[in-house]
């Protein structure tokens, strides 16, 4: 998948990020919240914090710990909600660590590494439109 858009308002406590298909025509939106959006809209635009956000700081962690985040996954949609996990290669192990999407998605941009959704939470969220 790959991020597509993002909707900041800045008269809602409510922000969209799309994600599309990356060889295909699927789309879906999730909501997130302003600092997250703010943050993935930033490392989108190439814009540099002077001191280190918080999906910075994850990214920084978790590489002076020996490990390497190899991708993030949102593989789970229940009742409205969708779930996610990082996923850290250390030691030759596969962690996969429970997040919000919205920081999966800004870890993800801001390692730049693949961002992946199960295809049952793809059909389940398009069923859903």
């Amino acid at each position: 998948m790959e991020l597509k858009r993002i909707i900041i308002s800045e008269v809602d406590d409510t922000q969209l990020i799309v994600l599309k298909e990356l060889e295909g025509d699927r789309s879906f939106p999730i909501v997130i919240g302003l600092f997250e959006a703010h943050s993935i809209n930033r490392r989108v635009k190439g814009e540099l914090s002077p001191r280190p956000l918080t999906h910075d700081l994850i990214v920084a962690a978790v590489e002076a710990m020996g490990g390497d985040i190899q991708d993030v996954i949102i593989n789970d949609l229940q009742e409205h909600t969708y779930f996610a996990k990082l996923r850290v290669r250390h030691e030759g192990e596969l962690i996969e660590i429970d997040c919000r999407p919205s920081d999966a998605i800004a870890v993800a941009v801001t390692a730049k590494i693949p961002l992946y959704v199960n295809e049952s939470v793809l059909g389940d969220a398009l069923d859903e439109d």
